[in-house]
């Protein structure tokens, strides 16, 4: 089985987010990640979800989610032709011993150090799933103290764009 992200754009209402994530749950899909955010119009939200599963039952989830009355347009986006990222914040145990090599390490995931105390270090990281999971392994023996990520977003590159569909009135 295989990693899937999914593209929808929704009315930005109550009541949105359950549907659609009840869909997947009622076909038997763990949903990895869901992100959730207005779009440039405040009426309209992006939805990007990556689940792993069969093609064909996600290709039928996707159909059954384009029949919902919130969705807008719904794709999935392939991983050749889309840019994938997240965000990561990790807090990580670092006393003067330590503190060198973890800024080392922050600095060649070209990382952002966002807070210091005398015993903490907290770095920021944005990227792809696989460098910020690098990232993490790398610093797990220093000690991580906390951690908090972001779903994945996800657009498509070039011109490609996922859109409200234009409603045509002929006479």
């Amino acid at each position: 089985m295989k990693q899937h992200v999914v593209s929808a754009l929704v009315e930005n209402r109550a009541g949105t987010l359950s549907r659609v994530s009840g869909l997947f749950s009622r076909r038997g899909f763990n949903i990895d990640s869901l992100t959730v955010g207005e779009t440039e119009n405040p009426s309209i939200s992006r939805m990007t979800i990556a689940v792993t599963g069969a093609d064909p039952v996600l290709e039928q989830i996707v159909k059954q989610l384009g029949k919902l009355v919130d969705v807008i347009a719904v794709r999935e986006l392939d991983s050749a032709c889309c840019v994938r990222r997240g965000i990561l914040m990790v807090k990580i145990s670092a006393d003067e011993a330590t503190r060198p090599a973890v800024l080392q390490i922050a600095g060649i995931f070209r990382s952002r150090i966002i807070d210091v105390s005398p015993a903490t270090i907290t770095i920021e990281a944005t990227g792809d799933i696989e460098k910020l999971d690098s990232l993490v392994l790398l610093l797990r023996p220093y000690g991580v103290l906390e951690l908090a990520r972001t779903g994945l977003v996800a657009l498509e590159r070039g011109s490609a764009v996922l859109s409200v569909p234009v409603l045509s009135i002929s006479n």
